[in-house]
């Protein structure tokens, strides 16, 4: 029995968000590779100003998460995305995928959209805290403040990565530890 059968012999399921892992500085290539073979994906980027060798300055859309593209597959789409070029692996626990909640994936297209999204290497420890009106309702995450603007660090449990992203001190609440 081949990779193959084990694949198409098990039931379809609904469409799932799912973490993808892939070789360093792969993300746009995978990400076009999924369109290409039409699956939907998402691949978080922030705009950075880099300064080039010639001293010449020029913004660059980087990965948000480095080394992860989300998909958005159903089981039988598993084995398609695992045979895409530059793809590692499906993030899970052990060797089965594990889905990433929908509320998490909505939460940084609607910030990406608003281009108020950057990475945010480290967690600080201050309060948790729950979003308590708009598209991020009921997301929580961690607070801190970032050159006199209200921060908030929405952190993805299963890749074990941050983003920062700006939000009104009035729609967020704390909450009890």
């Amino acid at each position: 029995m081949q990779i193959d059968d084990c694949f198409q012999t098990l039931p379809a399921t609904d469409p799932q968000w799912y973490a993808i892992f892939t070789m360093p500085r792969h993300e746009k290539f995978v990400a076009k590779s999924f369109e290409q073979r039409q699956i939907e994906c998402f691949l978080p980027v922030y705009e950075k100003l880099s300064s080039w060798k010639n001293r010449q300055r020029v913004n660059v859309m980087l990965p948000l998460f480095p080394r992860y593209i989300f998909a958005w597959i159903d089981r039988p789409q598993r084995l398609q995305v695992l045979q895409t070029s530059g793809v590692i692996r499906i993030v899970g626990a052990g060797s089965s995928p594990t889905p990433l909640p929908d509320a998490e994936i909505e939460f940084l297209r609607t910030a990406a959209d608003r281009k108020r999204v950057e990475p945010y290497p480290d967690l600080v420890v201050g309060n948790r805290v729950c979003v308590k009106r708009g598209p991020m309702a009921g997301i929580e995450g961690v607070l801190v403040r970032k050159q006199n603007g209200t921060r908030f660090i929405l952190t993805l449990q299963l890749i074990q990565q941050s983003v920062s992203i700006e939000i009104g001190a009035e729609d967020l609440e704390t909450l009890q530890s």
